[in-house]
């Protein structure tokens, strides 16, 4: 399945099998299947979930020709599926590259989990379901291991994630001139 992801990233996969054990399910739709339907099933539902499959891949696909999204030392290559620095590859699953690609599109904003899971996954996300942290979690490990000197995607407890490059040689906080942010409400002096 992996091979398969790999060598044709634009291919939706959906498997549709007999009975498998929970642990062959889960690896098949980490290894980059869109989804899994176990038979017997209806037709109708079939056809429903081939068509949610596509629906997302219309919706959650970059153009084939868009252009590189550099950030730091990082390129992130949607006509490649993956990201880059210098010319070595980051080794991004499927998922993964679309977690990345759909936090570095939000522009600074912070993603909730539940819009991440919906964005990426294409479906609303079960209360107490960690996915978007196991992925975050691994996307994490495979950026710092080829920018160790970045840092990408940050953590708003409670929140979500929010996707932007920072340097870990940069000056220390309080070192730096304050900023302004941008359409920021006014401070409050509370006494």
């Amino acid at each position: 399945m992996d091979r398969i992801a790999s060598a044709l990233p634009g291919l939706a996969l959906l498997v549709c099998s007999g009975p498998a054990p929970l642990a062959d399910r889960v690896r098949g739709l980490r290894d980059g299947a869109d989804d899994w339907v176990a038979k017997p099933c209806h037709p109708d539902e079939l056809v429903a979930r081939i068509q949610a499959v596509l629906r997302r891949r219309r919706t959650g696909d970059a153009p084939i020709h868009a252009d590189a999204i550099a950030a730091g030392e990082l390129a992130i290559r949607p006509d490649r599926f993956d990201a880059y620095v210098g010319g070595q590859s980051a080794s991004l699953s499927r998922r993964e590259y679309e977690l990345l690609h759909q936090l570095a599109l939000a522009d600074g904003r912070v993603l909730e989990r539940e819009e991440i899971y919906q964005r990426v996954w294409g479906y609303t996300m079960v209360r107490g379901y960690r996915s978007v942290d196991v992925f975050v979690r691994k996307l994490r490990h495979k950026l710092e291991r080829l920018s160790p000197r970045w840092r990408y995607v940050h953590t708003h407890f409670g929140v979500g994630y929010r996707f932007a490059a920072e340097s870990l040689d940069a000056p220390g906080p309080g070192t730096a001139p304050a900023v302004a942010l941008p359409d920021a409400p006014p401070l409050l002096a509370l006494r």
